[in-house]
């Protein structure tokens, strides 16, 4: 496709991340003292953006953002219109095509959009001509240009503001690394220095789709898995680093999310990204062997602390409302008790938030997460990395259904032999990971057969999880040390149910 004469085109290569618990006041002076970028110049912009879609949200839809840029305050301002259409989701590392061309003013101009992308999608201009703003970003931004060895050239952009649609508005505070030249490892280079001196954690989400996001009431809600259709013409490294980049997405974004929202569900949803990210790890293992997964160690005590809080929001809102009439209706008196406990458990789970928060603020953990990212990224980085690992036998869609059918033997076996709570955890472990596996990778399972093992899974982790939470609750009640016939009651209740499930 030929680009219309004064249309600025590239291949937008970008390394998002967020600043959890900075002072934005103080981040450009911080970042300015960071000794790879203590030798540059740095420049400020105000940039002021207007985002338009139709009334069904039609360019959302086909992953498409359009925006007027104001460039400047004071005298008489320019306007940029840019077009921008998603590459790959779900990475760390965002690649997108982008059209940009000078307007006269703050309105779209189709001669502009003429020669992009936006010639296929609005053929007959009708989409054009229902277009209307949407949400609007207005930021502070200071930028430095790095010139790495190698002849790396990354633009370290600090953007300070919000995001407003209508009433409702969200903080903006991001580093936006993007590449100008060079090779992608340089992005990772500047990014982990950086990272040694602030706390980072990567972020996937644009500002376009965080606009979106505050548009529908979603800023704060958690992210589910969102399983990607795979084709068996994959490579073996392609498909992994598909599949793994969408769970790593997955634990990453819930993460960010974690900073501002107290909704149970997205410290539900982070765990179960990091669980999909280990289960689906361990699956492609021999695919992978040459390339080693970098150390998590750094992110024990934040997952250790996780848990914590999923434990204590299980127990209050899911297990413990369910036992209350039982325990209330011999002794009425012991409703206070009850009433007691429920906000202990409240005030323990808001102090664990919390603590979950202020390990996110580590240094160690965005580190950590960025070296994941990076080593996502270079699963498929050359050919030679690619064929040095073993390749399945036959097809990818024979070796996936034959690692399946392993790992649902494996499942069998274990739950032939489950007769003590130890060995039901291991049983519990092994239905979450066949279940996370199956739906990644669906799209090469005969349906049939998928669906049924996906049903029987999850039956069995639900079934056993039951009496996990029963005896988690008991426990943490009785850490609260309020009333040991209250925790004995708790504890009985959850032997029960184990001794219902061992018959």
């Amino acid at each position: 496709m030929k680009t219309a004469p004064g249309i600025q085109s590239w291949q937008e290569v970008e390394l998002k991340l967020a600043l959890p618990g900075a002072d934005p006041s103080a981040l450009a002076q911080r970042l300015a003292q960071i000794p790879v970028m203590a030798k540059c110049k740095s420049t400020h912009l105000h940039l002021h953006n207007i985002y338009f879609d139709t009334p069904d949200s039609a360019l959302r839809q086909q992953r498409v953002a359009l925006r007027l840029r104001r460039l400047g305050d004071t005298g008489k301002p320019k306007w940029l219109q840019t077009l921008k259409v998603a590459g790959r989701s779900d990475s760390a590392l965002s690649q997108r095509g982008e059209w940009e061309t000078p307007v006269r003013s703050a309105r779209l101009s189709l001669k502009g959009l003429q020669g992009t992308l936006w010639t296929d999608l609005d053929t007959d201009g009708k989409l054009f001509r229902a277009l209307a703003p949407v949400f609007e970003t207005s930021f502070e931004r200071t930028v430095w240009l790095l010139r790495r060895t190698g002849g790396g050239v990354v633009e370290v952009a600090l953007d300070i503001g919000q995001i407003v649609h209508g009433e409702r508005s969200t903080p903006i505070c991001e580093l936006e690394l993007e590449l100008k030249a060079g090779p992608v490892a340089a992005l990772f280079e500047v990014a982990n220095k950086i990272a040694t001196r602030i706390a980072v954690l990567p972020a996937s989400a644009s500002k376009a789709e965080r606009g979106y996001a505050l548009m529908q009431e979603a800023i704060h809600t958690a992210l589910r898995a969102r399983p990607q259709r795979l084709s068996a013409e994959l490579t073996s490294a392609e498909m992994a680093q598909r599949v793994m980049q969408e769970m790593f997405s997955q634990f990453t974004c819930n993460l960010n999310t974690l900073l501002a929202s107290d909704d149970p569900g997205v410290v539900h949803q982070a765990r179960v990204g990091w669980r999909r990210f280990l289960s689906a790890r361990r699956l492609f293992a021999p695919l992978l062997a040459p390339q080693p997964t970098p150390s998590w160690q750094a992110l024990r005590a934040l997952l250790t602390s996780l848990g914590r809080l999923r434990d204590l929001d299980v127990a209050r809102i899911e297990t413990l409302p369910a036992l209350a009439d039982a325990y209330i209706a011999a002794e009425p008196q012991r409703d206070e008790l009850w009433q007691t406990m429920t906000l202990a458990l409240l005030q323990a789970a808001n102090l664990q938030r919390k603590a979950v928060r202020y390990a996110l603020q580590d240094r160690a953990v965005g580190a950590c997460l960025l070296a994941l990212a990076q080593w996502l990224e270079n699963l498929t980085e050359s050919n030679a990395a690619e064929s040095a690992a073993p390749q399945p036998k036959g097809s990818l869609r024979h070796w996936t259904q034959d690692r399946i059918r392993r790992l649902h033997e494996q499942l069998k076996l274990a739950g032939k032999n489950a007769e003590s709570p130890g060995q039901q955890h291991r049983v519990r472990i092994l239905a979450k990971r066949m279940r996370y596996n199956l739906e990644a990778l669906e799209s090469l399972l005969p349906r049939k057969q998928a669906l049924r093992w996906q049903r029987q899974a999850s039956t069995l982790q639900s079934r056993l999880g039951e009496v996990r939470d029963a005896t988690q609750a008991a426990a943490l009640v009785a850490e609260l040390e309020l009333d040991r016939g209250l925790a004995e009651f708790l504890r009985g209740l959850a032997l029960g149910q184990n001794l219902k499930h061992l018959g």
